[in-house]
């Protein structure tokens, strides 16, 4: 019997084995665990699944690149002002690094120039501008470089007509940038309102979280409002909210559902129907031949 148990007894079975050896046995990749209800999951399942929990339906966070590797057909599409890169017009100093350094270590961190990425393609065969945020990258806050790029993009889908997708992920505006991070919110809306003007339909996409000034100007002004279950988005957090007037928020504000049933977006969409949901509703925007003929 003792010897029987010896040999469901792993450590005893391996003490004479390097400790790097053991290690392998279950490498560190192998699973991940859900934020929400903690369940460990299989990484190539979770993957499959496009990073959804199978257990309890949690949204996990993607990468710029991840969304629009999902989006776009077959991950395809050019990327557009790649070169751009954020710079410290106020010489911001925080507790023991500046804002340049910060920079630096989330540039090499996240192999990004900025929390924001744009690139054209298709999107189930329609002609597409998608730009998507990255919450790694600074909590994708906001800054004049991130304000740029949304306001380039809707200026080139005015002029080519390609219709405007901004999946949208962000922590408010960007603190180390002052009044340049504040700026992006009347220089992004007057830009979506330009291309308002000229008939071609944008598309916002609310991920968790979208709070703050993104959320205040770009991102709440879609021809369409869709967010992602469970997606938090507000202006201010409920804790915050909660702090200042005292009062306790009901159960699930600004989450999606909660927004949804009050009006305040348009659809809540899983994420593996996302991209069939925004071929559906590129294709009922899309122009008739005499009205792009008459634009013409």
């Amino acid at each position: 019997m003792t010897d029987l148990l010896h040999l469901f007894r792993r450590d005893a079975q391996h003490a004479d084995e390097p400790t790097d050896v053991r290690t392998r046995e279950l490498p560190a990749d192998l699973w991940v665990r859900c934020d929400q209800c903690r369940e460990l999951l299989y990484v190539k399942d979770f993957e499959r699944a496009l990073k959804v929990c199978g257990r309890c339906g949690h949204h996990a966070r993607l990468g710029a690149r991840e969304r629009l590797d999902q989006l776009l057909d077959d991950g395809e599409g050019e990327e557009e002002d790649a070169g751009l890169r954020p710079s410290d017009p106020l010489n911001f100093a925080g507790r023991g690094q500046t804002y340049r350094d910060k920079l630096v270590e989330t540039q090499d961190k996240t192999k990004l120039a900025e929390a924001a990425v744009c690139r054209t393609g298709t999107l189930e065969g329609a002609p597409v501008r998608i730009l998507a945020m990255d919450f790694g990258f600074m909590g994708a806050s906001m800054g004049s470089v991130v304000g740029e790029k949304v306001a380039r993009a809707a200026e080139r889908s005015a002029q080519d007509g390609r219709p405007l997708i901004v999946v949208s992920a962000s922590g408010g505006a960007r603190m180390h940038e002052g009044i340049f991070s504040l700026m992006q919110m009347a220089k992004t809306a007057a830009a979506l309102g330009r291309l308002g003007e000229r008939g071609v339909p944008f598309i916002s996409v609310l991920t968790d979280p979208t709070t703050g000034g993104v959320t205040a100007s770009f991102a709440g002004l879609g021809d369409v409002l869709i967010a992602e279950p469970g997606a938090l988005v507000g202006f201010a957090g409920p804790r915050v909210i909660e702090q200042i007037t005292r009062q306790k928020l009901p159960p699930g504000a600004q989450r999606a559902e909660f927004l949804m049933e009050h009006g305040l977006v348009d659809l809540v969409v899983p994420r593996r129907d996302l991209k069939r949901t925004l071929g559906r509703l590129l294709a009922l925007y899309a122009p008739r031949p005499a009205a792009v003929a008459g634009r013409a």
